[in-house]
């Protein structure tokens, strides 16, 4: 391993997969429920719930006929009620469908709660595979992670370029590569001392137009890794132990680290160099980073208290300007070995460079959630971030999918000068598939399907082709949550769906769908609204409050299409002699005929007939050993459209 001049070197970045906005919107469908003119389902739901009669069934049917047309305030009102009022009955892909459209409505809390219902109750549907705390150096070097890109910027430089910095739209990094004015010779390698200089970011996140900082930061010895304020007025430095022209030695005689801090002028220059008070000649002090809140510095030391060769450590910021004692971050994080380069990322994740955690060789990059710092969870970023060399000095905007670090893993001419990398997300993924007829396996050209991300938001559609093939390459981010939804209202085949979660780097997804044709005919009432029979007590022919719930869906189409006209159908269980189940079995029809009737339906519209114990649909006949419910299942009533 190479010879550094400071303390060592610095942490990773995690690209965030962060939504973009869509630029298609979803378009509103057909308005019902089923495409067919004879009957509009939606609208005879409706009537049933306001004339006060419901049920899970009622309530799924509803927040469908939104769902699939994309109207996600309605639905969500329907599966609102379903998981309220009926809890025990919901399906695991309602809890999915309400998530959905409670995300939709901006009540993400809700939303998240009501995934992981959906998780619990389809474990196989998410599965969330992250690295354990602990990675052997076998799992680590067999581990490509395919999702990053990691490109050398300054390897046409001469010297070493390392511990970038973001400061406002631009870069600022420690070089030796640059003779600036001034600068003195470094004896170990000829080079001359490493300075601070900013460069603009272009478009492909190289580095342009290098500039020495002005002012009084830059000293005839080493400064290097930096933090700015949000407000680009404020910066905290790494520099040898030199101050008003004037070099200090420890007690062993060494120059040790220090870090500073300076303020910006009107003309753009750096001065009123300070040096922090906790500071000291006889331990080094580096690689300064600020929390979000700008509330907190952390850095590098091996002051008194550390646990190995230079830890993790954090002062408080106070309201004031001074600084709180400095805090060791703990064995989880620190090891006997190097700690250094810290980072807190927007997302609030700290990420800093170890060579005492398991890893490829030489420093590495890790990351730990600074959340709860009681329950520290160390990951390795494992390759490309990482190599079997030094990796360090790492920084990252989630938001924009970019960062850099620092490694000597390529040398430069041959030597082993650390250079400046950029990161990018290294996402190829392609989304295809054939619709097909559930029934017969054909082909349905002509289907229309969609990509919808995870914020309900369609960012494509397609029509399949004449062999029932879509396929989409663009906007498709990696590990990410998509819902591919395929329909053919022309043919009136029933939407479906299939939850996608994509995987890091270039792949092939393919996602078939098979639709369901239609299976009611168009004059088949019960089919079209799903009728379920209408179920009696023993011995009763009196009509129970849910069996009301059927007879209600009944009510309103026979209201809103006068040409309809219902035959009832009822049946009993075993139990009892033949006769007496034939008339009581005639009750039962005749409850359910007038049960309509008192509603006000036309008794010329209506028929009934009791079939006994004659038609039982299952093996509980007479002197079969049978449970209640399954008895309860031929006490019925049914209904055919005359």
């Amino acid at each position: 391993m190479k010879r550094r001049i400071f303390i060592s070197i610095f942490s990773v970045f995690l690209l965030v997969g962060s939504i973009y906005a869509q630029e298609n919107k979803v378009k509103k469908a057909n308005e019902e429920f089923d495409s067919y003119d004879y009957i509009d389902a939606r609208k005879i739901y409706l009537s049933v719930v306001k004339d006060g009669y419901e049920s899970a069934q009622v309530f799924e049917k509803l927040g469908d006929t939104y769902y699939f047309n994309s109207e996600y305030t309605e639905a969500n009102k329907w599966y609102e009620k379903l998981v309220n009022n009926y809890p025990n009955q919901v399906k695991p892909e309602y809890y999915f469908r309400s998530a959905q459209t409670l995300k939709s409505v901006g009540q993400y809390e809700k939303s998240k709660a009501m995934m992981e219902k959906f998780k619990a109750s389809s474990p196989s549907n998410l599965a969330n595979n992250q690295l354990s705390n602990w990675q052997s150096f076998e799992d680590l070097t067999n581990s490509q992670n395919e999702k990053f890109k990691v490109t050398n910027i300054t390897s046409e430089m001469s010297g070493s370029d390392f511990g970038p910095s973001f400061y406002g739209d631009k870069i600022v990094f420690a070089s030796s590569s640059i003779n600036t004015e001034g600068s003195k010779v470094h004896d170990w390698n000829g080079l001359p001392y490493l300075d601070l200089f900013e460069a603009e970011i272009g478009e492909d996140g190289n580095l342009s137009n290098v500039k020495s900082l002005k002012g009084d930061i830059n000293s005839p010895y080493h400064e290097s890794s930096a933090v700015f304020t949000k407000d680009g007025q404020t910066v905290y430095f790494t520099r040898n132990n030199y101050i008003d022209g004037k070099k200090k030695r420890g007690k062993k005689r060494l120059v040790s680290l220090k870090i500073y801090k300076a303020t910006k002028n009107d003309d753009g220059t750096w001065n009123n160099v300070q040096e922090l008070p906790f500071n000291d000649d006889s331990y080094s002090v580096a690689h300064p980073a600020l929390n979000q809140e700008e509330t907190r510095l952390y850095f590098s030391s091996n002051m008194e208290g550390t646990i190995g060769l230079s830890d993790i450590w954090y002062v408080d910021i106070h309201k004031n300007g001074s600084y709180g004692t400095p805090i060791n971050m703990g064995s989880e994080i620190n090891t006997e070995e190097r700690e250094t380069f810290p980072f807190i990322s927007d997302n609030n994740t700290l990420f800093f460079s170890s060579d005492g955690h398991v890893g490829l060789g030489g420093l590495d990059i890790f990351k730990v959630s600074d959340n709860d710092l009681d329950h520290k969870e160390i990951i390795n970023l494992g390759l490309p971030i990482n190599s079997n060399q030094d990796d360090f000095g790492f920084i990252v905007k989630e938001q924009e999918k970019i960062g850099y670090l620092s490694s000597n893993r390529d040398g430069n001419n041959g030597s082993s000068s650390d250079d400046i990398y950029l990161i990018t997300e290294n996402c190829n993924l392609v989304i295809y598939g054939a619709i097909t007829d559930s029934n017969t396996g054909n082909p349905l050209d002509g289907s229309l399907v969609y990509l919808i991300d995870e914020n309900n938001e369609v960012i494509s559609q397609q029509v399949t082709n004449a062999n029932g093939n879509y396929e989409f390459e663009k906007n498709i981010n990696c590990e990410n949550q998509y819902i591919v939804r395929a329909s053919n209202d022309e043919k009136e085949y029933e939407p479906q769906e299939q939850l996608v979660m994509t995987p890091e780097g270039s792949m092939m997804l393919q996602v078939d769908l098979a639709l369901t044709p239609p299976d009611c005919p168009v004059n088949d009432l019960g089919c079209r609204l799903d009728l379920q029979p209408i179920y009696f007590d023993f011995d009763k022919h009196n009509i129970r409050p849910d069996a009301e719930v059927e007879l209600a869906k009944i009510l309103q189409a026979m209201k809103q299409y006068p040409q309809l006209n219902i035959h009832i159908e009822s049946h009993t269980d075993s139990r009892g002699n033949d006769e007496y189940n034939m008339q009581l079995s005639e009750r039962r029809a005749k409850s359910t005929l007038e049960w309509l009737v008192d509603k006000g339906i036309d008794r010329k519209r209506l028929s009934s007939k009791g079939y006994g114990e004659s038609q039982l649909i299952n093996n509980c006949s007479n002197g079969v050993n049978c449970s209640e419910e399954a008895h309860q299942l031929n006490r019925r009533s049914m209904f055919i459209i005359k």
